[in-house]
């Protein structure tokens, strides 16, 4: 696999989870084509300098969720099966996750309807005027 995976040691978040939340994102974003191979579990494992077991796990779940597959003797790839449906949906489950997260949070903290609202509002605003 030609494009990297970070993940933040320090972030709170359990590494398998940042594992496959940053290949669903290279999926989605089409940065990770459709049979393209992903390294190793060891090879990954290795570069992210995390325990095996941990990479083992994300992989485990993006195969459940039909994501990659992994192939005894060649690989892991990213699913070949996948639609642009697929991907659609896809895409709009993790768009959906993040937008429930993010208004728990605010919810947590306090804010109200109309102060989520002019900030969400604020910030489209500026993402559509930002170059791409």
């Amino acid at each position: 696999m030609s494009v990297p995976i970070e993940v933040d040691l320090e972030s709170g978040v359990p590494i398998y989870t940042q594992i496959v939340e940053r290949i669903k994102e290279k999926v989605f974003g089409g940065e990770l084509r459709p049979g393209e191979q992903l390294p190793t579990v060891r090879q990954l494992a290795a570069d992210l300098r995390v325990n095996f077991n941990t990479v083992a796990r994300a992989y485990a779940i993006l195969h459940q969720e039909g994501v990659i597959s992994t192939q005894r003797g060649r690989g892991t790839f990213v699913t070949e099966r996948l639609t642009q449906e697929d991907l659609q949906r896809m895409r709009e489950e993790r768009l959906h996750d993040m937008v429930s997260a993010f208004l728990e949070a605010v919810a947590r903290l306090g804010y109200s309807p109309e102060e989520v609202r002019r900030a969400v509002e604020e910030g489209l605003q500026k993402v559509a005027q930002s170059p791409s």
